[in-house]
């Protein structure tokens, strides 16, 4: 089984499909964790409404994603593929078996890298697309908001994350692993 999180969890469907696409994760395994991730996400958004004052929830969109005005559709995909190529390329590394036996004399915790890649990308993209790289909570928010603006950009969020893990997946295993394609 690939670590990915403090416990082993797995929140994000991105990297879900990176995993997959590595073949780390089997399609029953990988689409089972991809709809508990959703579940979750939806839960934790209503969650967070309930929490929330009305007025404060609203002004804040219900933390659903959107393209941010001056910013054109194509800029906020290539915000979410290239955010999204950060973290997945970044847990990639930081949980490769091979590299942690090469590397043993130096002990790495997981968590670390991958928290700063995410911190990193939340600066670089906030100002983009609010920050999704997690097809999941994009939809949670999305869900639970319910309004035009929530939607109108919804399909960036899912797009962009899952070609940006799949580049890292290809980059990962094809680069850095050095693994042929197979010809038949």
């Amino acid at each position: 089984m690939c670590w990915v999180g403090g416990a082993g969890g797995h929140i994000n469907p991105a990297v879900t499909f990176g995993l997959f696409l590595a073949r780390k994760l089997s399609l029953v395994r990988a689409i089972f964790y991809i709809v508990m991730q959703c579940l979750g996400a939806i839960c934790g958004a209503g969650v967070v409404k309930g929490f929330m004052g009305h007025t404060q929830y609203g002004l804040l969109n219900g933390g659903a994603n959107f393209v941010a005005p001056g910013y054109t559709k194509g800029d906020g995909l290539g915000a979410e593929i290239v955010g999204t190529f950060v973290l997945v390329y970044t847990v990639f590394s930081a949980t490769d078996a091979k590299r942690s036996a090469r590397d043993s004399h130096v002990p790495i915790l997981a968590p670390l890298p991958i928290g700063f890649a995410v911190f990193l990308v939340h600066l670089a993209t906030i100002p983009i697309t609010g920050t999704g790289i997690n097809p999941a909570r994009s939809l949670g928010a999305a869900i639970i908001f319910n309004k035009d603006r929530g939607w109108d950009d919804h399909w960036i969020f899912w797009v962009g994350p899952f070609i940006g893990a799949a580049l890292a997946a290809l980059y990962h295993q094809v680069v850095i692993r050095a693994i042929p394609f197979q010809s038949k």
